[in-house]
């Protein structure tokens, strides 16, 4: 049920090329000042900066190709920047309005019908121009800014840490988010995990960076376009191993193959989470690294589901995304003077998104006296229509068979978080699983018996699974039960920022993945916890964990996501835990197709 490809394995799974970009170092500036708290207009300032004058790009000749991090960056003066993006269902379009706070007063404006598509962020906000070293224009492009990017703090005494969330998330299922960049922060308006790289020779340039017209009209931005020198560099394989023990000097002690990350970007089946990249001060590195050669950072990986702090690490097919280079913003005086470059990774005032939750504990020891099911909040577990649906083959594993893969997701509308407990008896094989209940000052106010916890041993899971949290089963036309999916025990973790306009909504969960969520084979208990307003999802592309669809006639199907099949979980509704996705499969045996017709609005398969 392990759901990572080997290597060298060719199949009929779309996959996208992980292209190589190099880092971009660059010294962040500070340029707006503090405004007067007597004359402050409760509508925030934003502004358009450049943390520096220049930077330098690398592109390489094996993969060539430069990533624009052009160190660009929008500020929030005055108060913070917030937009609130939802849709009612997805017969719905996505709609966006801005959320203004002046005190204990909070009122809202709507933003123009149709200008937010989706929940990536806003699109074509950034104008980039690039001119070469005689004056000619060789690039012109707009790009999305999705405000929760890398940020840091413009000013000492803004809050020290951003109450926004880390990332815009692209599940094509998402139903709510929120976006804004926090009083006195600068957020990168880097396009980030969704760019693509440009083609530019070595050599010098100049960019120009502008918001976009109808974005300054829009939030008041003032017209003052950025300018960066931008040199480029070609650089080859080759001759940085061919540099020596400077080479290898440069490069970091936990550099890892690229390859070997293969499938942690979701849950690839609730495998591929141990040895997933670990959130360190310098982004992952190619497989050269281990040969001598600098570190070499990963591209933006594809858009998997967009998840929160490690983007999916350990949940999907592709590797993580690394955040778009942060450089914390600070003001060093009022006449706009630059300040060093920060280093990556996450500590007051900046958050870059390569933070890794800490895993939750769970309690002690495991609970006596009478369970009880008290009249407090509960839980909301609901299930999104499947996604990234393909055929696959069954490999050399299982040659001539057929394979009906997808994503699934379960997600908690909340109020309350789920928490479940698992003890075991030592000996014992199986944990004993238990749900807690919780007041509205967060004590612990009961407790039932919910099933097991089972441990995984295959190479790639190793890790403890809740039974029975989810069950995925084919439906034929007449939506009765076809086939059914091995895959019914998890471990469960927040991938998927799925609707953080729900009530109680935690914008920054813990656990977003299975390698602090999980627990060790040693593990005497642990602590899985599904957070409100989060989803986890799997993703599933080998046999064992999709659909054996070797022998079923062509036609009319329904892939069903089914949360809590066996109703062990507590809940508030159990009605709603059903989502099903059409699809029509076509083909011969050993070729077989599937057409996904759009769900409603959202047309992704």
């Amino acid at each position: 049920m392990m759901t990572r490809s080997p290597q060298g394995r060719t199949n009929r799974l779309t996959r996208p090329s992980i292209a190589v970009a190099a880092a971009v170092a660059v010294t962040a500036g500070v340029v707006a000042a503090a405004p007067d708290a007597k004359t402050a207009e409760p509508t925030p300032k934003l502004s358009l900066i450049a943390a520096s004058t220049s930077v330098t790009l690398d592109s390489w000749k094996d993969d060539p190709g430069v990533y624009l991090d052009l160190g660009t960056y929008l500020t929030s003066e005055n108060g913070a920047f917030e937009l609130k993006v939802t849709r009612k269902s997805y017969k719905d379009p996505v709609v966006a309005t801005q959320v203004l706070r002046n005190g204990k007063k909070t009122t809202t404006k709507a933003l123009p019908a149709g200008l937010v598509k989706d929940f990536s962020g806003l699109p074509g906000f950034a104008q980039v121009s690039v001119t070469d070293a005689a004056g000619k224009t060789v690039l012109k492009q707009t790009e999305a800014f999705c405000p929760n990017n890398a940020s840091g703090r413009i000013r000492p005494d803004a809050p020290a840490q951003s109450k926004y969330p880390q990332s815009c998330p692209v599940n094509p299922f998402t139903l709510g988010s929120v976006w804004g960049v926090e009083n006195g922060w600068a957020s990168n308006t880097y396009a980030g995990y969704y760019a693509k790289p440009v083609q530019l020779a070595a050599g010098t340039y100049t960019a120009k960076i502008s918001v976009t017209k109808k974005y300054r009209d829009l939030f008041g931005i003032a017209n003052k376009p950025q300018t960066v020198k931008v040199t480029v560099r070609e650089r080859s394989w080759e001759e940085e191993e061919g540099s020596g023990s400077a080479a290898r000097s440069a490069a970091p002690q936990s550099a890892k193959s690229a390859a070997g990350h293969q499938g942690h970007t979701g849950h690839s089946g609730h495998g591929g989470h141990e040895g997933h990249q670990q959130a360190t001060d310098a982004p992952a590195a190619s497989a050269h690294a281990a040969h001598g050669a600098p570190a070499r950072p990963e591209a933006p990986a594809a858009r998997t589901t967009g998840a929160a702090p490690t983007f999916n690490v350990g949940h999907g097919p592709y590797p993580p995304a690394p955040p778009a280079l942060p450089w914390a913003l600070k003001k060093e005086s009022l006449q706009r003077q630059a300040f060093s470059a920060a280093k990556v990774g996450d500590r007051p005032g900046q958050t870059d998104g390569s933070r890794q939750a800490p895993g939750a504990k769970p309690n002690a020891k495991r609970p006596t006296g009478k369970a009880t099911v008290p009249d407090v909040p509960k839980p909301d577990l609901r299930s999104l229509p499947a996604y990234g649906i393909t055929v696959s083959d069954g490999y050399e594993d299982v040659p001539g068979k057929d394979y009906l893969a997808f994503s699934a997701n379960v997600w908690n509308a909340g109020p309350a978080k789920l928490v479940v407990d698992g003890f075991r008896s030592p000996g014992k094989e199986l944990m004993d699983a238990y749900q807690y209940f919780y007041d509205a000052k967060g004590k612990q106010v009961g407790y039932t018996p919910t099933g097991t916890m089972e441990w995984d041993p295959r190479p790639g899971h190793e890790h403890w699974h809740f039974t029975d949290f989810a069950s995925y089963r084919l439906l034929k036309a007449d939506k009765k039960e076809s086939v059914r999916s091995g895959k019914e025990a998890f471990c469960l973790a927040n991938t998927d920022a799925v609707d953080y306009t729900v009530k109680n909504a935690n914008w920054h969960p813990g656990n977003t993945d299975l390698s602090t969520a999980c627990g060790q084979e040693n593990s005497i208990s642990v602590r899985e916890v599904l957070d409100i307003g989060s989803g986890d999802t799997y993703t599933q592309d080998l046999p064992g964990q999709s659909f054996d669809i070797t022998g079923l006639p062509n036609g009319t199907y329904y892939i069903q996501v089914l949360a809590n099949p066996e109703n062990r979980l507590k809940e508030t509704n159990h009605k709603n835990n059903s989502a099903l996705r059409k699809v029509v499969l076509g083909g011969k045996k050993g070729a077989r197709t599937v057409k996904v017709p759009a769900h409603d609005l959202v047309n992704a398969n």
